[in-house]
């Protein structure tokens, strides 16, 4: 005689099982760059591109309009037609309109530069963001998005202070994403579960930061992240429409933030270590 609980037929398996916030944020993320190549006049497009897009050389004459000269120097050394005497038509206009536009440290996640990018950010969103919106739900998920977002820009400026190529893409959020999910996902699964199919394995706090370091298949996934954004900047891959930047050290501050974040937003987690 069969001892197993009858439990209800289970209906089919969707193909995609997204959460919705998850579902929201890419699908968001897709209507606005479809709405930017099919529907929008370029005029308009280009309102958009300045209002969103984060630009740091805005903030670095903003907070020091005396470096002028020195975004002049290095737009000189861009070997493209025209592209110094248009760096210095900017100066020009943006001493005219020296606000710093605050709101871009995380509206540019809301753009991309082509649709290969749009379609490589929601991939990983869906991969890793997932588990992060199943386990803490959506604020927090948005929360540490955000942060990590904030971060990637804050710490691109800081290492490229010059650059007059705008920031885009969601790519320093769903890296806040990836490292949260790291913390997590990689765990060995818990002794005693798992021999029958109804038998869920009871969730655990994140690994610390020297339990990860003896989780070897952490540690892969770790490494393979660090080393493909080192290329990144090497290699200028093309995710981008021309002039416009997907910032390896953008993606670094937000893998920094939402690895640290992570245990002090997630509900399971002991008091932080």
């Amino acid at each position: 005689m069969d001892a197993s609980p009858d439990f209800p037929r289970q209906s089919r398996v969707p193909v995609f099982n997204l959460p919705g916030v998850v579902t929201a944020s890419i699908a968001l993320m897709m209507a606005i760059h479809a709405a930017r190549t099919l529907l929008l006049p370029d005029d308009w497009d280009i309102r958009l591109f300045d209002a969103l897009a984060l630009l740091p050389v805005r903030w670095t004459l903003w907070i020091d309009p005396d470096r002028a000269q020195a975004v002049i120097d290095a737009a000189a050394k861009v070997e493209v037609p025209g592209y110094a005497e248009a760096v210095e038509t900017y100066i020009r206009v943006f001493a005219n309109d020296p606000e710093p536009k605050l709101w871009t440290f995380a509206s540019y996640a809301l753009l991309h530069g082509s649709w290969l990018h749009v379609i490589f950010n929601s991939v990983w969103l869906a991969a890793f963001g997932s588990p992060v919106a199943r386990r803490c739900g959506a604020w927090r998920y948005g929360l540490i998005g955000l942060a990590g977002t904030v971060a990637g820009a804050a710490l691109h400026v800081a290492i490229d202070p010059l650059s007059t190529a705008p920031l885009v893409g969601a790519s320093a959020g769903v890296s806040a994403l990836m490292a949260a999910a790291a913390r997590f996902v990689f765990q060995p699964p818990a002794a005693g579960y798992g021999s029958q199919p109804w038998q869920l394995p009871p969730r655990r706090p994140p690994e610390t930061l020297p339990e990860l370091l003896r989780n070897r298949t952490a540690v892969t996934f770790l490494i393979i992240w660090l080393v493909t954004n080192l290329l990144f900047g090497i290699i200028a891959l093309p995710f981008g429409a021309e002039g416009t930047t997907i910032a390896w050290d953008a993606h670094l501050g937000g893998f920094a933030v939402g690895f640290f974040l992570f245990p002090f937003v997630d509900p399971l987690s002991r008091s932080p270590r």
